[in-house]
């Protein structure tokens, strides 16, 4: 700890001598994460205004390890909000240390940014309204389909509708629940998003049995990962060792039960997802992707 402290030049007089993200975290012993507004149960705003949520619980948790890592007697979280358009502007920017919500880590944003281990495993799919009997992507043909902005669901849907020359109307919205609300009010057919997301806008409507989530899928199952900044080796060694703690030891299924398993705020809604075949592999051998 005494040549850490050095070589960063917390407690020689040096200011602000931040030569990685672990450096800055310890000399102003505080952790900046970035959360979502409305993206249930992952990281949302809780009934009295805490940032609340799985993805949230999680980065609480690695925050705790930072610590101890770092021999701190305190570590204050301050939380930022990121939408799908400015997650990675703030990790880049350093305005965020980690963006902890519902990020896919794909190849492509692994150029921009690094992913912690997988937390979660979703694929894409479309809500819609039963009555109007929607099964499948065919179906959404020459219809308006909401999606939200800065996400790889929208880049899906553009695909397919190309290949499939199915004239969809892709309509953007700012937030997921902007997007859902398009659907609510008819403006939209279908929103597109990633499933486990759709079961939790579905499951907090106003009437969830006038709801349907598609069969299909637009895409294969891809994880969620924490963002972090790219190439910080040290930072990132030391939050995917507090998950393979929590992973290996089991505790992430406690956390995990927290928030699919059992009702939840805002108004006791229960998700009632158990953990997928493919997640309990990942908790028992947690495992990056290539950077």
């Amino acid at each position: 700890m005494a040549a850490f402290l050095a070589a960063s030049g917390i407690g020689s007089g040096k200011a602000s001598a931040w030569e990685g993200t672990l450096d800055k975290i310890a000399e102003r012993k505080t952790i900046t994460i970035g959360h979502r507004e409305d993206a249930v149960p992952f990281s949302y705003r809780g009934p009295d205004g805490r940032i609340i949520g799985y993805s949230t619980e999680l980065c609480e948790r690695i925050a705790d390890g930072i610590k101890r890592h770092l021999g701190l007697d305190e570590l204050t979280i301050e939380y930022t909000p990121a939408t799908a358009a400015t997650r990675f502007v703030l990790i880049k920017s350093g305005k965020a240390d980690l963006e902890c919500t519902t990020t896919t880590n794909t190849a492509e944003r692994r150029q921009q940014v690094d992913f912690s281990y997988p937390h979660f495993i979703t694929a894409t799919r479309f809500v819609s309204k039963k009555r109007d009997g929607l099964t499948d992507l065919n179906s959404l043909a020459g219809r308006s389909v909401a999606s939200t902005t800065g996400t790889v669901n929208i880049e899906q849907l553009q695909a397919l509708n190309r290949e499939r020359n199915l004239n969809i109307s892709v309509m953007l919205a700012k937030t997921h629940s902007d997007a859902f609300a398009l659907v609510e009010s008819g403006k939209a057919s279908a929103f597109v998003m990633d499933g486990i997301l759709l079961a939790a806008l579905v499951a907090t409507s106003a009437d969830p049995l006038m709801y349907q989530i598609s069969l299909e899928t637009l895409g294969p199952p891809e994880p969620y990962g924490i963002l972090m900044p790219k190439g910080d080796t040290a930072f990132r060694e030391v939050v995917n060792s507090t998950l393979h703690d929590l992973y290996v030891r089991g505790d992430v299924l406690d956390i995990y039960n927290r928030w699919f398993m059992s009702p939840i705020p805002p108004d006791g809604r229960n998700l009632n997802l158990p953990v997928s075949p493919q997640l309990h592999e990942v908790f028992r051998n947690p495992q990056g992707l290539d950077q």
